[in-house]
């Protein structure tokens, strides 16, 4: 599977961004699919995912201000990312989880600042 993620940019404090992932084919009810974030010399850090198709989860620091939702008939995932702070700058990677294995896109570069 294949992982084309984008929408990353500049944004000031405040601000909206929304991510987009297209998936290479159908993403499965069964796939947990979702978005990690990272830092330079930091791990990477879970930030919202989808299970079951339908069921979001997000990391603590987000809750409330981002969305992940998904177009099923364009194989797409997206993230909403609204009042945007700076702490929230990062490298931001999509995810698909598939029968114990994990598949990566390329990331976009999120930068919150003034």
């Amino acid at each position: 599977v294949q992982l084309q993620a984008s929408g990353g940019g500049l944004v000031q404090p405040g601000g909206s961004l929304r991510l987009s992932c297209v998936a290479s084919r159908r993403i499965f009810s069964s796939n947990i699919i979702g978005w990690y974030r990272q830092v330079p010399g930091k791990e990477r850090e879970w930030v919202a995912r989808i299970f079951s198709g339908v069921i979001p989860n997000y990391v603590d620091s987000v809750k409330g201000r981002f969305t992940i939702s998904r177009n099923n008939a364009k194989n797409t995932v997206y993230l909403q990312m609204d009042s945007l702070k700076p702490e929230d700058t990062a490298v931001y990677y999509c995810n698909l989880w598939d029968r114990g294995t994990d598949y990566w896109g390329q990331g976009t570069l999120v930068t919150v600042s003034s």
